[in-house]
Protein backbone atom coordinates (compact mmCIF):
# COMPACT_ATOMS: atom_id res chain seq x y z
CA UNK A 1 0.00 0.00 0.00
CA UNK A 2 1.21 3.13 -0.97
CA UNK A 3 1.39 5.57 2.46
CA UNK A 4 -0.66 8.99 2.17
CA UNK A 5 0.85 11.89 0.39
CA UNK A 6 -1.80 14.79 2.21
CA UNK A 7 -2.52 15.86 5.32
CA UNK A 8 -5.68 13.64 5.54
CA UNK A 9 -5.10 11.58 8.33
CA UNK A 10 -5.42 7.89 7.69
CA UNK A 11 -8.19 5.19 8.90
CA UNK A 12 -4.69 3.46 11.22
CA UNK A 13 -0.86 4.50 10.89
CA UNK A 14 -0.25 0.96 11.24
CA UNK A 15 0.81 -1.56 8.00
CA UNK A 16 0.97 1.03 5.55
CA UNK A 17 3.26 -0.82 3.45
CA UNK A 18 2.18 -4.44 4.36
CA UNK A 19 -0.33 -5.71 1.49
CA UNK A 20 -1.46 -8.81 3.27
CA UNK A 21 -1.05 -11.72 6.25
CA UNK A 22 -1.04 -15.10 4.97
CA UNK A 23 -2.02 -18.00 8.17
CA UNK A 24 1.02 -20.49 9.08
CA UNK A 25 0.22 -23.82 10.70
CA UNK A 26 1.69 -23.68 14.36
CA UNK A 27 4.95 -25.66 14.45
CA UNK A 28 3.19 -28.11 16.63
CA UNK A 29 0.70 -28.66 13.90
CA UNK A 30 3.58 -29.13 11.30
CA UNK A 31 5.56 -31.48 13.54
CA UNK A 32 2.68 -33.36 14.26
CA UNK A 33 2.08 -34.22 10.89
CA UNK A 34 5.51 -35.40 10.03
CA UNK A 35 6.98 -36.24 13.03
CA UNK A 36 10.21 -37.75 13.78
CA UNK A 37 10.12 -41.38 14.93
CA UNK A 38 11.64 -42.42 18.10
CA UNK A 39 14.81 -44.06 16.30
CA UNK A 40 15.48 -40.88 14.71
CA UNK A 41 15.18 -38.47 17.78
CA UNK A 42 18.22 -40.59 18.98
CA UNK A 43 20.21 -40.61 16.18
CA UNK A 44 19.64 -36.47 15.74
CA UNK A 45 20.42 -36.54 19.61
CA UNK A 46 23.49 -39.08 19.30
CA UNK A 47 24.89 -37.00 15.91
CA UNK A 48 24.54 -33.89 18.08
CA UNK A 49 26.59 -34.94 20.77
CA UNK A 50 29.58 -36.19 18.73
CA UNK A 51 29.56 -32.85 16.67
CA UNK A 52 29.83 -31.14 19.99
CA UNK A 53 32.31 -33.36 21.02
CA UNK A 54 34.51 -32.55 18.19
CA UNK A 55 33.71 -29.12 18.49
CA UNK A 56 35.48 -29.90 22.46
CA UNK A 57 38.32 -31.46 21.67
CA UNK A 58 37.48 -35.15 23.21
CA UNK A 59 37.07 -36.68 19.08
CA UNK A 60 39.74 -36.09 17.59
CA UNK A 61 37.99 -36.59 14.22
CA UNK A 62 37.33 -33.73 11.44
CA UNK A 63 33.45 -32.43 11.14
CA UNK A 64 32.96 -32.26 7.76
CA UNK A 65 29.61 -30.57 6.44
CA UNK A 66 29.32 -31.11 2.79
CA UNK A 67 26.37 -31.30 0.45
CA UNK A 68 24.62 -28.59 -2.14
CA UNK A 69 24.77 -24.84 -1.35
CA UNK A 70 20.97 -24.90 -1.31
CA UNK A 71 18.13 -27.67 -1.40
CA UNK A 72 15.60 -27.09 -4.53
CA UNK A 73 15.23 -30.54 -5.38
CA UNK A 74 14.42 -33.14 -2.75
CA UNK A 75 14.63 -36.02 -5.06
CA UNK A 76 17.97 -35.09 -6.08
CA UNK A 77 19.17 -34.11 -2.41
CA UNK A 78 18.11 -37.22 -1.44
CA UNK A 79 20.48 -38.95 -4.30
CA UNK A 80 23.01 -37.01 -2.62
CA UNK A 81 22.09 -38.33 0.41
CA UNK A 82 22.82 -41.43 -0.06
CA UNK A 83 25.29 -41.50 -2.13
CA UNK A 84 27.45 -39.56 0.76
CA UNK A 85 25.67 -41.85 3.30
CA UNK A 86 27.66 -44.97 1.49
CA UNK A 87 31.49 -42.75 1.35
CA UNK A 88 30.89 -41.32 5.07
CA UNK A 89 30.52 -45.02 6.35
CA UNK A 90 33.82 -45.98 5.00
CA UNK A 91 35.37 -43.30 6.00
CA UNK A 92 33.70 -42.93 9.72
CA UNK A 93 36.48 -43.39 11.84
CA UNK A 94 38.54 -40.29 10.96
CA UNK A 95 35.56 -37.99 9.67
CA UNK A 96 32.48 -37.11 11.20
CA UNK A 97 30.35 -36.42 8.34
CA UNK A 98 26.82 -33.92 7.86
CA UNK A 99 25.11 -33.08 5.07
CA UNK A 100 24.39 -29.71 4.43
CA UNK A 101 20.75 -29.14 3.89
CA UNK A 102 19.78 -25.39 3.35
CA UNK A 103 16.57 -24.00 2.88
CA UNK A 104 16.89 -20.62 3.03
CA UNK A 105 18.91 -18.63 1.48
CA UNK A 106 20.53 -14.85 2.19
CA UNK A 107 20.72 -12.33 -0.69
CA UNK A 108 23.09 -9.66 -0.84
CA UNK A 109 20.07 -7.70 -3.07
CA UNK A 110 17.14 -9.79 -4.42
CA UNK A 111 16.86 -13.63 -6.12
CA UNK A 112 15.40 -16.89 -4.63
CA UNK A 113 15.46 -17.24 -1.43
CA UNK A 114 15.38 -20.93 -0.95
CA UNK A 115 12.91 -23.71 -0.92
CA UNK A 116 11.04 -23.03 2.51
CA UNK A 117 10.28 -18.95 1.34
CA UNK A 118 9.61 -20.32 -2.73
CA UNK A 119 9.27 -23.66 -3.14
CA UNK A 120 8.38 -24.06 -6.68
CA UNK A 121 10.82 -21.61 -7.82
CA UNK A 122 8.33 -19.77 -9.44
CA UNK A 123 8.17 -16.20 -7.08
CA UNK A 124 4.66 -17.71 -5.83
CA UNK A 125 6.11 -18.08 -2.10
CA UNK A 126 4.02 -20.91 -0.89
CA UNK A 127 5.45 -20.89 2.43
CA UNK A 128 3.44 -23.70 3.40
CA UNK A 129 4.18 -26.05 0.83
CA UNK A 130 7.97 -24.97 1.72
CA UNK A 131 7.93 -25.88 5.31
CA UNK A 132 6.22 -29.21 4.71
CA UNK A 133 8.67 -29.68 1.69
CA UNK A 134 12.01 -29.14 3.95
CA UNK A 135 10.93 -31.18 6.68
CA UNK A 136 10.33 -33.83 4.84
CA UNK A 137 14.03 -33.82 3.26
CA UNK A 138 14.90 -33.51 6.77
CA UNK A 139 13.36 -36.56 7.39
CA UNK A 140 14.67 -38.68 4.21
CA UNK A 141 18.21 -37.39 4.94
CA UNK A 142 18.20 -38.61 8.46
CA UNK A 143 16.04 -41.99 6.94
CA UNK A 144 19.55 -42.75 4.98
CA UNK A 145 21.41 -42.37 8.68
CA UNK A 146 23.32 -39.05 7.99
CA UNK A 147 23.30 -36.09 10.48
CA UNK A 148 21.56 -32.83 8.77
CA UNK A 149 23.00 -29.45 8.65
CA UNK A 150 21.13 -26.56 8.10
CA UNK A 151 21.48 -22.24 8.27
CA UNK A 152 19.09 -20.59 10.15
CA UNK A 153 17.89 -17.13 8.71
CA UNK A 154 14.82 -16.25 9.88
CA UNK A 155 14.66 -16.22 13.60
CA UNK A 156 10.84 -18.33 13.61
CA UNK A 157 11.63 -20.61 10.88
CA UNK A 158 13.54 -23.33 13.58
CA UNK A 159 10.96 -23.80 15.83
CA UNK A 160 9.36 -25.73 12.42
CA UNK A 161 12.12 -27.89 11.50
CA UNK A 162 15.32 -27.34 14.26
CA UNK A 163 14.41 -30.70 15.85
CA UNK A 164 15.67 -32.59 13.27
CA UNK A 165 18.90 -30.98 12.96
CA UNK A 166 22.21 -32.17 14.27
CA UNK A 167 24.64 -28.63 13.52
CA UNK A 168 23.25 -25.36 12.37
CA UNK A 169 24.96 -22.37 11.29
CA UNK A 170 24.71 -18.03 11.56
CA UNK A 171 25.52 -16.71 8.14
CA UNK A 172 28.36 -14.12 7.56
CA UNK A 173 25.39 -11.48 6.66
CA UNK A 174 23.84 -12.05 10.45
CA UNK A 175 26.74 -13.12 12.60
CA UNK A 176 26.67 -9.78 14.09
CA UNK A 177 23.05 -10.08 14.61
CA UNK A 178 21.81 -9.79 18.16
CA UNK A 179 18.58 -11.54 16.91
CA UNK A 180 20.59 -14.00 15.18
CA UNK A 181 23.11 -14.67 18.78
CA UNK A 182 20.19 -14.79 20.81
CA UNK A 183 18.31 -17.81 18.60
CA UNK A 184 21.71 -19.58 18.87
CA UNK A 185 21.96 -19.62 22.88
CA UNK A 186 18.45 -21.59 22.79
CA UNK A 187 19.55 -23.58 19.88
CA UNK A 188 19.75 -27.52 21.33
CA UNK A 189 23.02 -28.06 18.78
CA UNK A 190 25.87 -26.86 18.05
CA UNK A 191 26.03 -24.09 16.08
CA UNK A 192 29.19 -22.53 13.80
CA UNK A 193 28.89 -18.74 13.16
CA UNK A 194 30.94 -17.12 9.85
CA UNK A 195 32.79 -14.78 10.15
CA UNK A 196 31.68 -10.93 8.31
CA UNK A 197 31.24 -10.65 4.88
CA UNK A 198 34.13 -8.10 5.05
CA UNK A 199 36.40 -10.77 6.63
CA UNK A 200 36.05 -9.77 10.41
CA UNK A 201 36.79 -12.62 12.35
CA UNK A 202 36.56 -10.65 15.73
CA UNK A 203 32.37 -10.59 15.43
CA UNK A 204 31.76 -14.49 15.16
CA UNK A 205 34.40 -14.86 18.25
CA UNK A 206 32.01 -12.26 19.66
CA UNK A 207 29.21 -14.19 18.98
CA UNK A 208 30.41 -17.18 20.67
CA UNK A 209 30.54 -15.50 24.28
CA UNK A 210 27.11 -14.12 23.31
CA UNK A 211 25.33 -17.29 22.25
CA UNK A 212 27.03 -18.85 25.64
CA UNK A 213 25.19 -16.59 27.77
CA UNK A 214 21.60 -16.43 28.96
CA UNK A 215 18.92 -14.57 27.09
CA UNK A 216 15.18 -12.92 27.15
CA UNK A 217 14.00 -11.95 23.91
CA UNK A 218 10.52 -12.12 21.58
CA UNK A 219 10.29 -15.22 19.96
CA UNK A 220 7.32 -17.68 19.11
CA UNK A 221 6.10 -21.06 21.12
CA UNK A 222 5.43 -24.00 19.74
CA UNK A 223 1.73 -23.28 19.61
CA UNK A 224 2.70 -20.28 17.27
CA UNK A 225 1.88 -17.64 20.16
CA UNK A 226 3.86 -14.98 20.55
CA UNK A 227 5.99 -15.45 23.64
CA UNK A 228 9.04 -14.45 25.53
CA UNK A 229 11.35 -17.02 25.38
CA UNK A 230 14.29 -17.35 27.91
CA UNK A 231 17.20 -19.23 26.86
CA UNK A 232 20.12 -21.09 29.06
CA UNK A 233 22.65 -20.37 26.72
CA UNK A 234 24.56 -22.52 24.19
CA UNK A 235 28.12 -23.57 25.16
CA UNK A 236 28.41 -26.02 21.71
CA UNK A 237 29.56 -23.04 19.28
CA UNK A 238 32.74 -22.60 17.01
CA UNK A 239 33.85 -20.05 14.17
CA UNK A 240 33.65 -20.55 10.88
CA UNK A 241 36.03 -18.94 8.44
CA UNK A 242 34.52 -18.19 4.90
CA UNK A 243 37.21 -15.44 3.77
CA UNK A 244 35.85 -11.31 2.93
CA UNK A 245 35.94 -8.75 0.85
CA UNK A 246 39.80 -8.72 0.94
CA UNK A 247 39.78 -12.32 -0.13
CA UNK A 248 40.35 -15.64 1.77
CA UNK A 249 41.09 -16.37 5.24
CA UNK A 250 42.35 -19.73 5.74
CA UNK A 251 46.05 -19.44 5.14
CA UNK A 252 48.60 -20.11 8.43
CA UNK A 253 48.18 -16.66 9.38
CA UNK A 254 44.83 -16.46 9.18
CA UNK A 255 44.22 -19.09 11.69
CA UNK A 256 46.69 -17.94 13.95
CA UNK A 257 45.09 -14.63 14.23
CA UNK A 258 41.39 -16.76 14.76
CA UNK A 259 43.21 -18.75 17.46
CA UNK A 260 44.58 -15.99 19.09
CA UNK A 261 40.93 -13.75 18.82
CA UNK A 262 39.32 -17.47 20.67
CA UNK A 263 42.01 -17.72 23.57
CA UNK A 264 41.89 -13.71 24.17
CA UNK A 265 38.15 -14.07 24.60
CA UNK A 266 38.56 -17.59 26.66
CA UNK A 267 36.83 -19.99 23.99
CA UNK A 268 38.22 -23.02 22.67
CA UNK A 269 40.37 -23.02 19.48
CA UNK A 270 38.20 -24.84 17.26
CA UNK A 271 37.65 -23.62 13.62
CA UNK A 272 35.35 -24.40 10.43
CA UNK A 273 36.88 -23.86 7.48
CA UNK A 274 34.21 -23.16 4.72
CA UNK A 275 36.25 -23.81 1.33
CA UNK A 276 33.70 -22.26 -1.07
CA UNK A 277 32.18 -18.36 -0.45
CA UNK A 278 35.48 -16.02 -0.78
CA UNK A 279 37.87 -18.73 0.64
CA UNK A 280 37.33 -19.84 -3.07
CA UNK A 281 36.30 -16.84 -4.89
CA UNK A 282 33.03 -18.95 -5.47
CA UNK A 283 34.54 -21.55 -8.00
CA UNK A 284 34.11 -24.89 -7.36
CA UNK A 285 37.60 -25.90 -9.52
CA UNK A 286 39.34 -23.30 -6.62
CA UNK A 287 37.35 -25.05 -3.84
CA UNK A 288 38.73 -28.52 -4.67
CA UNK A 289 41.86 -27.53 -4.87
CA UNK A 290 41.33 -25.48 -1.79
CA UNK A 291 40.23 -28.69 -0.14
CA UNK A 292 43.00 -30.44 -1.08
CA UNK A 293 45.69 -27.77 0.27
CA UNK A 294 43.63 -27.62 3.59
CA UNK A 295 44.12 -31.12 3.84
CA UNK A 296 47.71 -31.07 3.09
CA UNK A 297 47.80 -28.39 6.56
CA UNK A 298 46.24 -31.09 8.70
CA UNK A 299 48.44 -34.16 7.38
CA UNK A 300 50.65 -31.49 8.85
CA UNK A 301 49.98 -31.91 12.30
CA UNK A 302 47.33 -28.35 11.82
CA UNK A 303 45.17 -29.15 15.11
CA UNK A 304 43.54 -25.56 14.99
CA UNK A 305 41.12 -27.36 12.27
CA UNK A 306 38.36 -29.26 13.56
CA UNK A 307 35.64 -28.83 10.89
CA UNK A 308 35.55 -28.05 7.09
CA UNK A 309 32.88 -27.03 4.48
CA UNK A 310 31.91 -28.02 1.10
CA UNK A 311 29.24 -27.10 -1.27
CA UNK A 312 29.26 -30.12 -3.55
CA UNK A 313 26.48 -31.73 -5.46
CA UNK A 314 25.57 -34.28 -8.72
CA UNK A 315 26.82 -32.49 -10.87
CA UNK A 316 29.66 -29.58 -11.19
CA UNK A 317 28.77 -25.66 -10.81
CA UNK A 318 25.20 -23.65 -11.54
CA UNK A 319 22.59 -23.27 -13.46
CA UNK A 320 19.95 -19.89 -13.26
CA UNK A 321 16.39 -20.62 -12.63
CA UNK A 322 14.03 -19.33 -15.75
CA UNK A 323 11.35 -20.97 -15.78
CA UNK A 324 10.26 -22.30 -12.88
CA UNK A 325 11.52 -26.14 -12.15
CA UNK A 326 11.46 -26.65 -16.13
CA UNK A 327 14.42 -27.29 -17.94
CA UNK A 328 16.70 -27.55 -14.99
CA UNK A 329 19.57 -29.99 -15.23
CA UNK A 330 19.26 -32.91 -12.71
CA UNK A 331 21.52 -32.57 -9.43
CA UNK A 332 23.09 -29.14 -10.58
CA UNK A 333 22.98 -26.37 -8.18
CA UNK A 334 20.94 -23.04 -8.80
CA UNK A 335 22.82 -21.03 -6.47
CA UNK A 336 27.01 -20.98 -5.56
CA UNK A 337 28.58 -23.40 -8.01
CA UNK A 338 29.32 -27.05 -6.65
CA UNK A 339 31.91 -29.20 -7.43
CA UNK A 340 30.45 -32.78 -8.29
CA UNK A 341 30.16 -35.81 -6.70
CA UNK A 342 32.96 -37.67 -8.06
CA UNK A 343 35.67 -34.62 -7.26
CA UNK A 344 33.83 -34.73 -3.64
CA UNK A 345 34.30 -38.46 -2.72
CA UNK A 346 37.86 -38.00 -3.63
CA UNK A 347 38.41 -35.25 -1.45
CA UNK A 348 36.93 -37.12 1.13
CA UNK A 349 39.35 -39.97 1.56
CA UNK A 350 41.96 -37.43 1.04
CA UNK A 351 40.79 -35.63 4.21
CA UNK A 352 40.30 -38.68 5.71
CA UNK A 353 43.87 -39.84 4.85
CA UNK A 354 44.90 -36.38 6.53
CA UNK A 355 42.76 -36.67 10.08
CA UNK A 356 44.86 -40.73 10.37
CA UNK A 357 48.22 -38.71 9.54
CA UNK A 358 47.79 -35.76 12.06
CA UNK A 359 46.52 -38.59 14.79
CA UNK A 360 49.56 -40.82 13.98
CA UNK A 361 51.98 -37.58 14.06
CA UNK A 362 50.19 -37.21 17.63
CA UNK A 363 51.82 -40.52 18.90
Amino acid sequence: MTPPTSLEAPASTANRRVVAFHDLPSPEEVMEKQPLTPDLVSEVERSRLDVARVVSGEDDRLIVVVGPCSIHDPEAAIDYARRLKATADELAEDLLVVMRVYFEKPRTTVGWKGLINDPDLDGSYKINKGLHMAREVLIEVLRTGLPAGAEFLEPNSPQYIADAVSWGAIGARTTESQVHRQLASGLSMPIGFKNGTDGNVQVAVDSLVSAANPHFFFGMNDQGRASVVETAGNQNCHIILRGGTAGPNWDDASLADAAQRLEKADQAVSIMVDASHANSGKSEVRQAEVVGEIADMISGGDDRITGIMMESFIEAGAQKITDGRNGLVYGKSVTDACMDWGTTDALLRKLADAVAARRKARM
